[in-house]
């Protein structure tokens, strides 16, 4: 999906020149134009794809190698969601890519195919609903099961299991799709949409009371998920604060360790999905209503301008999604919190001051235990050569006393 809106009429009729684009869209779109050379259409396409499969892959080795390591700790949940989530942003990275390029290489769709459907636009557009569901019911059901992991860890080993967190994840890849193939009960349908390289709900054209219907649910769904998962990271993570407030100094928990790490990840997940998706899900959903009740009118370029950018920034949630999980790892984590530190520390003020003189007493502790073991180490072979000089006056006392 994420090179779903990166093309323009250029790169669905890349035989018609820019004048003849234009007029095409605004006979098409009302006056709207899309003014994008084919050869940038194409590298943009390619390096879009690219990003998005190396960003997946190198996510994806990552979190297979962390199960392998976690997988009887209080961590293999969430990093099964985590890896399942990954592999579904993948498989319709490189779905909907090779549909995208499919269009902008053969050029099949022309002006007369707008806001109409064929069997590639009702593939493309379940595509969308699908991979555009599961992340987001994913993100919910982890920021859900971290929740109760932190708040409640002990009915948490019990109420969380392997088996049930596959259950979990068969019924959302359902739901999902169950949701996707909706139009194939006449609940709703798919259509080609302004510049015609995409295809999604019909929100703006001919919208009937099953168009406004598949809109709201596919919506609705969506803002819940990720209101959910934002109410669930919410009070995560002030259980944590306070845990980590009413810690006693010097105690370290590794279980609160972990819990910190899977949060900061999932807090960066939730947020990208809500910055991404929001945008579409709210465009969609206030399109087809105005459209439904006839009161687009001469907005109507507004509107699929509007919802060319809702597509593009919801594209780049497959992109972004696995870099919270190569970024926001334990150990890169400490090294940003150390290099942090050095910082503070090198500029002066009073957390410089502050980390100076913890730097000092660490040191002057240090050369305090250093001397401790040198004087121990002295004594013990002062010790043992007072011993060896007692052994041999015993033995020469018994030798002359056999004389």
């Amino acid at each position: 999906m994420s090179a779903l809106s990166l093309l323009g009429p250029s790169a669905l009729l890349p035989g018609l020149d820019n004048s003849s684009v234009e007029e095409v869209g605004a006979s098409l779109q009302g006056n709207c134009s899309w003014g994008e050379t084919s050869t940038k259409g194409k590298v943009l396409v390619i390096l879009s794809m690219t990003l998005g499969i190396i960003s997946n892959t190198v996510a994806l080795f990552i979190l297979v190698n962390a199960y392998k390591t976690h997988r009887q700790g209080s961590k293999a949940t969430f990093l099964l969601f985590a890896t399942s989530l990954v592999v579904t942003d993948f498989i319709g990275h490189v779905v909907l890519g090779v549909l995208v390029l499919q269009l902008y290489f053969t050029g099949d769709v022309g002006p007369e195919h707008s806001d109409s459907s064929d069997g590639t636009c009702q593939f493309m557009g379940g595509c969308m609903v699908f991979f555009g569901l599961c992340p987001l019911f994913m993100g919910c059901a982890m920021a859900a099961e971290r929740c109760l992991g932190v708040t409640k860890p002990l009915p948490h080993k019990t109420i969380v299991t392997k088996s049930r967190s596959k259950v979990c994840l068969l019924l959302i890849w359902l739901a999902a799709l169950c949701v996707a193939l909706l139009p194939c009960l006449q609940l709703g349908s798919y259509t080609y949409q302004y510049p015609g390289t995409w295809c999604f709900i019909s929100v703006l054209h001919h919208t009937s009371q099953a168009d406004l219907a598949f809109v709201a649910l596919f919506s609705g769904l969506g803002l819940t998920a990720l209101s959910a998962a934002l109410l669930f990271n919410t009070v995560s993570v002030l259980k944590l604060v306070s845990a980590r407030l009413r810690k006693k100094p010097g105690f370290r928990h590794p279980a609160r360790s972990q819990d910190i790490e899977t949060v900061v990840q999932l807090v960066g997940v939730t947020v990208t999905s809500c910055i991404c998706w929001c945008p579409l899900l709210v465009i969609g959903l206030t399109s087809v209503i105005d459209s439904y009740n006839g009161s687009v009118g001469d907005k109507l370029c507004s509107y699929k301008s509007w919802m060319v950018i809702g597509v593009r920034m919801a594209t780049w949630n497959q992109i972004l999604d696995p870099w919270v999980y190569i970024l926001l790892r334990r150990s890169v984590l400490r090294k940003i919190y150390l290099i942090a530190k050095c910082q503070a520390g090198l500029h002066g003020g009073p957390l410089g001051e502050e980390l100076s003189a913890q730097r000092g007493h660490e040191q002057s502790q240090q050369s305090l235990r250093g001397d401790v073991q040198t004087r121990t180490l002295n004594d013990v072979s002062n010790v043992a050569s007072v011993t060896e000089e007692q052994s041999k006056s015993d033995s020469l006392e018994s030798q002359m006393f056999l004389f």
